[in-house]
């Protein structure tokens, strides 16, 4: 292989002895500091003022983890430049940094190296080294596609609410948004963060975003398993089956409780997009059609269950993933039928990945209620708001009951390294920071009771 392919990335990894999951955390983590410094720059404000560094920080930090949550209104701070670079951000962070690194050496006819395929491989969590430039390939195209599509089916909305010019960049930006499960949007003109309320009433926008936040957050390897086995299920992986089944389920059952328990003062077919669209946004998006403060404590609880759980492995969505939430609970009925594997669609399960699913769940349960125990006591807020906050941003959602742009410095830190630690996932963040144990003496074996 040739040593030209990516030379920032090889620079990096053998100047400072970096793994692929240190190299995937320093990527994100050099992308977010660029972007910091590009937001603090007078001309990407709208007053042609100097942003402070740590909102600056904040934005740039959700912008490129996906996430969504903002301390300024996107359209009334951020001035076109500024809008743009919030843009870049978000693709890069949607694809991976590693993702759009390998790209740009493919386009640039540059070999990539074996090294920089492995890393490839960690980032989007693909079980096999083989084939990352083909599939790099296909993800690029494909995202591409979709997002022009997505502009496309916009662009006649928006035109004729604010013209062409403006529509067509509205069209563009939250095409791009919506693929890339970032939630921001330029709505700001008809309210400050009023993200898309003015169009719960519109099939189109609500259709259309839908569609995209979907797309988006099932994963890359489904998308790609789905295309080599020509939408034939029964002949796709394992993961493709529980990342649809799961997905499928967790879009469907929520939206008919939020139909019926939330929305009742809505009626006809407007009741059913808000109720469909509350419920696919949750888990990855960060748009919302309708108040969210009017929600119940019931309603609001279960949008963090949601925003918990995020979306799919190696997909522009954070969270927990759909995967892990399914496997512990196919674990859990294993348990109940005192079987000894866990089995899912007929195929059983590794122990040692349950294991890693378990550990994922009390690292996110962890990081999400002490990180809202901390901001409660803070600012002074009920723990339900807090909670809300805190799993938006571990989930990389964006949702938020109108609390973000109030908090402290303090709690503004936190968020940033939520939304960090839930972009780039908890295993990376763990392997990257503890080196893997050897093969030791193994310690006697005693039995615990549990339940």
């Amino acid at each position: 292989m040739s040593k030209k392919g990516l030379p920032f990335l090889r620079r990096m990894q053998n100047r400072f002895h970096l793994s692929s999951f240190q190299t995937i955390l320093a990527g994100f983590a050099g992308v977010i500091l660029l972007g910091a410094l590009l937001l603090m720059l007078p001309a990407a404000s709208r007053a042609r003022e100097v942003t402070p560094f740590l909102d600056a920080l904040f934005t740039s930090t959700s912008a490129t983890c996906v996430t969504g949550l903002v301390v300024y209104d996107t359209w009334t701070h951020w001035s076109l430049f500024g809008q743009a670079v919030i843009l870049v951000l978000i693709q890069i962070g949607g694809l991976g940094v590693v993702t759009m690194a390998v790209a740009l050496a493919v386009l640039s006819g540059k070999r990539v190296s074996l090294m920089q395929r492995s890393v490839m491989q960690d980032s989007i969590s693909s079980g096999h080294v083989g084939g990352m430039v083909r599939l790099t390939r296909f993800l690029v195209r494909a995202s591409a596609a979709m997002e022009l599509a997505g502009a496309a089916v916009l662009f006649p909305v928006f035109a004729r609410d604010f013209g062409f010019r403006k529509g067509l960049w509205y069209a563009v930006f939250h095409a791009v948004s919506a693929f890339c499960n970032a939630g921001f949007d330029l709505l700001g003109s008809r309210g400050q963060f009023s993200s898309l309320t003015g169009y719960v009433k519109n099939p189109v926008v609500n259709i259309t975003v839908m569609a995209l936040i979907t797309v988006g957050g099932i994963g890359f390897l489904v998308w790609e398993d789905l295309v080599r086995n020509r939408m034939r299920l029964t002949h796709c992986r394992l993961q493709t089956k529980v990342v649809l089944a799961a997905s499928l389920f967790l879009d469907l059952v929520p939206a008919a409780l939020f139909y019926f328990c939330e929305y009742r003062g809505i009626s006809g077919g407007t009741r059913i997009l808000a109720a469909l669209f509350q419920s696919v946004t949750c888990r990855t998006a960060g748009f919302n059609t309708t108040d969210l403060t009017r929600f119940s404590d019931s309603g609001i609880f279960l949008m963090i269950f949601l925003m918990l759980i995020g979306g799919s492995p190696g997909s522009t969505a954070g969270g927990m993933k759909t995967t892990t939430a399914a496997l512990l609970f196919a674990s859990a009925i294993s348990v109940f039928r005192r079987r000894d594997d866990t089995v899912m669609f007929k195929r059983r399960v590794e122990n040692d990945t349950v294991r890693e699913a378990a550990a994922i769940l009390m690292m996110y349960l962890l990081l999400f209620a002490g990180s809202a125990m901390v901001i409660s006591r803070v600012e002074h807020v009920t723990l339900l708001a807090a909670m809300f906050e805190t799993g938006s941003a571990v989930g990389t959602v964006g949702l938020t009951l109108g609390l973000t742009p109030k908090l402290g410095a303090l709690s503004h830190i936190i968020l940033i390294v939520l939304m960090y630690f839930g972009r780039v996932g908890g295993l990376t963040v763990i392997y990257a920071a503890v080196k893997k144990a050897g093969h030791g003496a193994r310690f006697p074996k005693e039995t615990l009771t549990v339940g």
